[in-house]
């Protein structure tokens, strides 16, 4: 295992909205016997509303400050050397202050999937704030791949079984 997770034991997966992160990072931290933690279901039990309640509550630029704090508490838990697996919401990792608070706090692992196997998933579920409109959930992919493309891995992935995804993310060089 590289020295940074060694050092600071956390996995924190990125993506776009339906990309799996929630399911592979599930799988991947019973394979890895760590902790795993979902940063929204965090806030939402932190905040005591839903993801949908905050964004219309409190607007997207509130939801991003209270997710920073969470992703925060979060990383602090991993700093004390409790290995975990984090699924970040699709947003989160798109914000700089998040990317910088991460760039030392273990490795980012970028799941790409393409726009529409999203569409497909994201169709299925009309929880998703930022995906009630197709062209702006097309116009917000394009406009994230940027700053996903900054995590230190990526791993593609498609409708095949999720235990596959984990396999490809554990033959990644980090765990060599």
């Amino acid at each position: 295992m590289i020295l940074a997770l060694k050092r600071t034991p956390g996995i924190y997966l990125i993506g776009f909205m339906g990309s799996g992160k929630s399911t592979i990072g599930k799988l991947l931290a019973e394979e890895l016997g760590w902790s795993f933690l979902d940063l929204d279901e965090l806030i939402e039990q932190t905040s005591g509303l839903t993801i949908p309640q905050l964004f219309e509550a409190k607007g997207e630029q509130e939801f991003r400050r209270i997710e920073h704090e969470a992703l925060t508490r979060a990383t602090h838990q991993i700093e004390c050397g409790k290995p975990h697996i984090v699924a970040l919401g699709g947003g989160a990792f798109v914000q700089e202050k998040n990317q910088q608070h991460l760039s030392d706090k273990g490795i980012s692992i970028w799941l790409d999937c393409p726009l529409e196997t999203l569409e497909r998933r994201v169709a299925r579920n009309s929880h998703r704030p930022l995906a009630r409109d197709p062209e702006r959930f097309r116009d917000l992919y394009r406009a994230r791949l940027p700053e996903y493309s900054k995590a230190n891995y990526k791993v593609e992935v498609n409708d095949a079984d999720p235990v596959n995804h984990v396999r490809s993310i554990l033959k990644l060089p980090l765990f060599s």
